[in-house]
């Protein structure tokens, strides 16, 4: 047990990424789109990538807030790990006797986006942690908004608002309306299946569930 902690805190010490290069500047390529780009590779029949980092000043401010609506609408008030969150998806989990639920952050899911794989086993969840603690340290939250908003896939293949916007509607970010917004942010739980194009039952909730955060 102590060789694999000390394993462990090498290999952080290895991967623990230079915060300075992400505070500014371009967003760069996501582990999530490497790896897209690699299994493409080996599947000719994949959409082509589709991704247009832009700065978050073109990105409108409804879309800044369906995002957070619909993935962590206490954002601004923690750390970077909800703890309150957290409880309430165990408790309804099990409640459900399933996982119906996650509770991880904005910050969680870029650090997922940025550092690591889309494995759930418990040490990628540990390095998540640790690594989503250091980014909140180093990175304003407008700058994680950033990186995230850039990263998060829409569809397959479809990475960043920007993307997303012109494969739907064909209009740049910056150009969104307020209902186009909600409808990205509601295909972020499961985008391949549940986006503007497929309309599923589940998307249409998710969609009203986030036009009544709007009306508050």
């Amino acid at each position: 047990m102590l060789l694999l902690v000390v394993m462990d805190i090498a290999y952080l010490v290895v991967i623990w990424p230079d915060w300075e290069k992400y505070t500014k500047g371009s967003v760069q390529r996501s582990s999530f789109i490497r790896n897209y780009e690699l299994e493409q590779r080996r599947h000719p029949d994949w959409p082509k990538l589709s991704w247009n980092p832009v700065s978050i000043g073109k990105i409108p401010k409804h879309m800044i807030r369906a995002a957070i609506a619909a993935e962590d609408s206490r954002f601004y008030q923690h750390e970077g790990v909800d703890f309150d969150a957290l409880k309430e998806a165990m408790e309804y989990n099990l409640s459900e006797q399933r996982m119906a639920y996650g509770a991880s952050t904005i910050s969680q899911q870029t650090v997922k986006n940025i550092f690591l794989s889309p494995s759930r086993n418990p040490l990628r969840k540990w390095h998540e942690f640790l690594l989503t603690l250091g980014m909140e340290r180093n990175l304003t939250k407008k700058r994680i908004l950033e990186h995230y908003l850039n990263l998060a896939e829409f569809g397959k293949g479809i990475y960043g608002v920007d993307a997303a916007a012109r494969y739907y509607w064909s209009i740049p970010a910056y150009r969104l309306t307020s209902r186009q917004a909600i409808e990205l942010a509601a295909t972020l739980p499961s985008p391949v299946k549940n986006n503007p194009r497929t309309r599923t039952k589940s998307f249409q909730k998710r969609v009203k569930r986030i036009r009544r955060y709007f009306r508050l």
